[in-house]
């Protein structure tokens, strides 16, 4: 009996080894510039006896995954355009094991900086694979593997920024008028762990006083992986029209994130935010999500925003300046008196990763008290209730309160290597008139809310030889509204209303700015669509808008 049971013990023994080594693995990680931004379309060679020549390449995430590896040493090669190409070498892969190997990419201008010393905290990157993706998504970890190992490059660069001049035009009432904005941006690494950031812009028009933007930022990164945040940002906006009265503002922002295990991600803050028009406001503004990740693939997510999040990060700005009009504060004047916007946004979610395609459905509920509504046209500021806005040319007038609720549907799949589409589905409650062609005076009392839909496509992709960046995308509404169905969404699938276009393209520079010079163009509304028709104060016909037509260029420099 004990030699049978020796013998199977034996013969297990033998067999488990050659079993092992047939069951395939997997290198798998993401790729990102130097300053944290997911490149998409970045070509992963792996290179090993084993491999072939095998080729992959990164999504609109960034990530990439290896399938069906042997064990054995391996060397992964990635380039991307515009980036020097990275090599890791020596990396053993055991068998039915996932390897996450993260890569950053530099640009020959940043390959030459002079990089701080870093500190044990820094090969901690595992925590950052939980919360490196846009829009909370997926944690990248293989629950099927018996283990997981951990390798990644991280480079660390003491100075980097942006300049960025842009000038718009009007465009007959069904834009905005004339200006020309001057953007910066100025990032700076402190001993490895501390990031202090400056962004501004300062844009002129219609020979008025210049409006400024100012915001300071100081990130710190700790060991157990978490970066708290503080900001503080500054407004001072003239406002035509109304003599002695620019509108002045001061918000101080607050963040923190953490996390459980590897299932539970959490970030939280508040804005404080202080108003100075004709008036003081102050207003708190709380913020935060909770991630529960039920699969290597799967999200639920809370999330709570008493704010709408801004559409400027999918320009794809590495290091983005502040946009004077998106980032102002959502400010409505009632007989002079000014009043903030205040909303309350629940959101539950559901996302869901297959291969190359993600999937997200979710529910929400909306509550907003003096919504700020968005209109163009020859105004008039008689009556105290039109606040003209110099960045933009258009002009906010206070709606009436709402409650909406909705759902959302969004598929995002990787169509090739280097274009992604969107589409968006939504359904839910919009502020709309009640009766066509009332006059702006009555559109508060006159407003209802009403049941629409909306569908939205978005393309993105990059040019190969022509290192163009563009963006198309489009959102049909079945009906009128004076606001967006689901205005907090802040998911892929958020695009601009109607019609829109945007490109970056990147020219040959000098010795001084070797590839970092960019022209870009960004056209909003481009066909004018949504305009509700209503009467002004003065009796001309002015517009209530989701979004005003706007064609606005220029160029970008990178240091």
């Amino acid at each position: 009996m004990l030699r049978k049971l020796g013998l199977s013990v034996l013969l297990l023994g033998l067999a488990l080894p050659v079993w092992s080594a047939d069951k395939p693995s997997t290198i798998s990680g993401f790729v990102r510039g130097a300053s944290g931004i997911p490149q998409m379309g970045a070509m992963v060679e792996v290179l090993g006896a084993a491999a072939h020549g095998l080729i992959v390449f990164t999504d609109e995430d960034g990530f990439y995954s290896a399938n069906g590896l042997l064990p054995g040493t391996y060397n992964i090669r990635v380039s991307a355009p515009s980036f020097l190409p990275a090599l890791r070498e020596h990396l053993g892969l055991h068998a039915g094991t996932n390897m996450i190997v993260n890569v950053t990419l530099n640009t020959l201008f940043e390959a030459i900086q002079i990089a701080p010393a870093r500190g044990g905290a820094d090969e901690d990157d595992w925590k950052w694979v939980l919360r490196s993706v846009s829009n909370r998504p997926i944690l990248r970890l293989d629950d099927k593997s018996p283990a997981v190992a951990v390798e990644a490059a991280k480079t660390d660069h003491e100075l980097k920024g942006t300049l960025s001049f842009l000038a718009g035009s009007g465009s007959e009432g069904f834009g905005g008028t004339s200006d020309v904005t001057t953007g910066f941006s100025v990032e700076k690494s402190v001993f490895a762990s501390d990031t202090i950031g400056f962004r501004g812009n300062v844009g002129y028009g219609s020979g008025l006083a210049p409006s400024s933007v100012m915001h300071a930022s100081f990130r710190h990164k700790m060991d157990n992986g978490a970066e708290p945040l503080v900001s503080l940002s500054m407004w001072n906006l003239p406002a035509p029209d109304i003599t002695l009265h620019n509108l002045q503002a001061i918000a101080l922002t607050t963040s923190d994130d953490v996390v459980l295990g590897d299932v539970v991600e959490l970030n939280f803050g508040s804005e404080l935010q202080t108003i100075q028009f004709m008036g003081r406001v102050t207003t708190f503004r709380p913020f935060g999500t909770a991630d529960f990740h039920l699969s290597a693939d799967t999200v639920l997510e809370y999330r709570y925003a008493s704010s709408e999040p801004e559409s400027r990060m999918d320009r794809g700005f590495d290091l983005d300046p502040v946009d004077g009009n998106e980032s102002a504060p959502r400010v409505s004047i009632v007989d002079y008196t000014p009043a903030v916007e205040h909303a309350h946004h629940q959101e539950i979610s559901l996302s869901h990763r297959m291969g190359r395609t993600n999937v997200q459905i979710a529910a929400y509920m909306d509550r907003v008290s003096d919504p700020a509504l968005t209109g163009v046209g020859e105004w008039s500021t008689d009556g105290g209730n039109v606040l003209p806005d110099l960045y933009s040319g258009t002009f906010t007038y206070q709606g009436n309160d709402f409650r909406a609720q909705g759902v959302r549907f969004v598929v995002q799949r990787q169509l090739t290597s280097r274009i992604t589409g969107t589409m968006d589905y939504e359904y839910g409650g919009v502020l709309d008139l009640a009766v066509p062609n009332v006059s702006l005076a009555d559109v508060a009392q006159s407003s209802v809310v009403r049941k629409r839909q909306s569908v939205a496509g978005k393309m993105t992709g990059t040019v190969p030889k022509t290192k163009t960046r563009w963006m198309a995308s489009y959102r049909w509404i079945n009906g009128q509204a004076l606001t967006p169905i689901d205005m907090f969404n802040a998911s892929a699938g958020r695009v601009d209303p109607y019609f829109s276009l945007f490109f970056r393209q990147a020219i040959p520079g000098t010795g001084f700015f070797p590839n970092h010079i960019e022209a870009i163009v960004d056209l909003r509304n481009l066909l004018a669509q949504g305009y509700v028709p209503v009467l002004g104060n003065d009796g001309h016909t002015v517009y209530l808008v989701q979004s005003a037509r706007s064609v606005s260029g220029g160029v970008a420099f990178t240091f």
